[in-house]
């Protein structure tokens, strides 16, 4: 077992049990004009982290470990999007509303899916998620549990929303998490760095978090 170096203490990487999930790498989210921008977001910091995802994936693939991406994506219908998450706030566009880029967020629309540098490869899932959450009604659970994976490193944003509600939704059902912390962001710098705060804090009551160069460096040996 290799240890990575990460906050609170080393990552103890298997390597026959681990995957990536990056979350949300998506046009509505990154790219201006999106959904994002939309609500008077810099989408600036986000498009920063796209390399450093992108190299991120192209180690995993090298390594021949198993990728997981996720897209919060709606039902045409909204049936599986509640008022409440719909008509948070006045933005000036809300979930379903016609947008520059399609539907904001719903499935099949050009915004909602994942920016072309990150284009998944066909073996490797895609997981359409109604909530912040990569596990909330979705089979993600599932398919982790059929190839036997019990470790995430967990990329993409924004750190305090999606990112970290994956990882503790994952924590409570005990797979141990490590945050690429240069391959996630948020469109609030003092956001992220508070999330990570939490998730190492105590002794890593979420998760652990490094850097890309120290996860490619143990997972290529």
């Amino acid at each position: 077992m290799t240890q990575i170096p990460a906050r609170p203490f080393g990552f103890p990487l298997a390597r026959d049990r681990v995957a990536l999930v990056i979350i949300d790498m998506q046009r509505d989210f990154v790219e201006p004009g999106g959904f994002g921008a939309s609500l008077g977001n810099d989408v600036r910091p986000l498009q920063a982290i796209v390399p450093t995802v992108a190299r991120l994936l192209a180690g995993f693939r090298a390594a021949g470990l198993p990728i997981f991406h996720t897209r919060e994506a709606h039902r045409p219908d909204l049936s599986d999007c509640p008022p409440a998450k719909r008509l948070r706030g006045a933005p000036a566009l809300r979930i379903g509303d016609p947008g520059p880029m399609g539907r904001v967020l719903i499935k099949g629309a050009p915004g909602c899916e994942i920016i072309p540098v990150l284009t998944p490869l066909p073996d490797e899932p895609v997981i359409d998620k109604p909530g912040k959450g990569a596990f909330y009604a979705t089979d993600l659970g599932d398919q982790l549990a059929a190839r036997g994976i019990t470790q995430l490193v967990c990329a993409g944003v924004t750190t305090e929303v999606c990112v970290q509600t994956t990882m503790r939704e994952a924590n409570d059902r005990g797979f141990e998490c490590l945050l690429a912390t240069d391959a996630t962001e948020s469109y609030f710098p003092s956001f992220k760095a508070a999330a990570i705060e939490m998730i190492v804090a105590q002794g890593g009551i979420v998760g652990w978090a490094t850097d890309t160069d120290a996860i490619l460096g143990a997972i290529n040996g």
